[in-house]
């Protein structure tokens, strides 16, 4: 008798969640092209102006996130003057993977390089949050020739102490992890998602209507929630294994971050080491600023993006007056 009741719960839930699976999708729906890759298909937004002197912007979102997290508020405003490429990471909004295990920055990493070569970015200035700090490093010493600059603000680099929540991990885990993933994950996220986004900005207020501008709620789909936990639970010993190659990253580099009031990536363990080891680094650290230091400094950020990508074009245009 519980038995059948618990089956008959987890049903209900199942339909809950492809029912919350369709409204989500049709509230925000693709805003792009698809570019088919080995392994999957990238959802990509070209923002901006493509006769835009300089090398192009190409803006990658960290974990539990989408592209729409970099749109705003960075991306428009770089919009006015750059060409701008926003990329939903592998398994991520719109874009697929075949697999949820491919969820390493090298995996990621050789996807979203086959993809910007499909479209015929030669070089570009990646910009990359939080977990997409490991995925640009790992791009930077695997196809150096596609990276003209690197924008980090508050990346993941190194190994840490501690995991990346237990809810993760089960929902890593055969079997049980999309049991959780297509019954309960999207009904209880609807009621936790505005609270956990506000727990990344802090010390700072999050923006009113963050959650919906940012699409945060896709992330509650099951093939996305169960692609996310993949990505955090193997990015701990991704980090450890291409930490060792940093300092053969030859592009230029700069890494903002908040000082110790960011929980949930740690300046000290990644940012701080990460600069020292790069050659050509520089780090900002601002005080009192938490994880999300695009919203907390955003006038910021846009000019050491406008200031590298301004340097790359003046150093070309001069190697070719040479």
């Amino acid at each position: 008798m519980i038995f059948t009741g618990v089956v008959a719960a987890l049903a209900i839930l199942a339909l809950v969640t492809q029912a919350g699976v369709i409204v989500l999708e049709r509230t925000y729906p693709a805003q792009g092209l698809m570019v088919e890759v080995a392994g999957g298909a990238l959802h990509v937004v070209e923002i901006g102006r493509r006769d835009a002197a300089g090398p192009p912007i190409v803006m990658i979102h960290g974990a539990s996130s989408n592209l729409e997290g970099m749109r705003r508020p960075l991306g428009d405003s770089l919009a006015e003057n750059h060409r701008v490429i926003l990329i939903d990471r592998p398994g991520h909004g719109w874009s697929t993977r075949a697999r949820a295990e491919d969820s390493t920055p090298a995996t990621q990493g050789r996807m979203i390089e086959e993809a910007l070569g499909k479209l015929g970015i030669d070089s570009a200035v990646f910009v990359v949050h939080s977990w997409a700090g490991a995925l640009g490093a790992r791009i930077a010493l695997d196809y150096p020739q596609r990276v003209a600059g690197l924008v980090m603000l508050a990346p993941v680099a190194y190994p840490w102490p501690g995991g990346v929540g237990r809810y993760n991990r089960i929902i890593s885990t055969p079997v049980l992890g999309p049991l959780l993933a297509y019954t309960i994950t999207l009904p209880l996220g609807y009621f936790l998602t505005e609270t956990g986004a506000r727990g990344v900005f802090l010390p700072q207020a999050m923006p009113d209507g963050f959650v919906q501008d940012s699409a945060t709620s896709l992330l509650l789909r099951p093939r996305e929630f169960i692609a996310n936990a993949h990505d955090l639970v193997t990015l701990k010993e991704a980090v450890r294994e291409q930490a060792p190659r940093y300092a053969d990253i030859k592009a230029p580099v700069v890494v903002i971050s908040g000082d110790g009031a960011d929980r949930t990536v740690s300046t000290r363990i990644h940012s701080r080491p990460f600069v020292a080891t790069v050659p050509n680094a520089k780090l900002i650290v601002l005080p009192d600023v938490g994880h999300m230091v695009q919203h907390a400094a955003p006038e910021l950020v846009l000019s050491e993006i406008a200031t590298m990508v301004g340097a790359i074009a003046r150093g070309k245009a001069s190697a070719a007056a040479d």
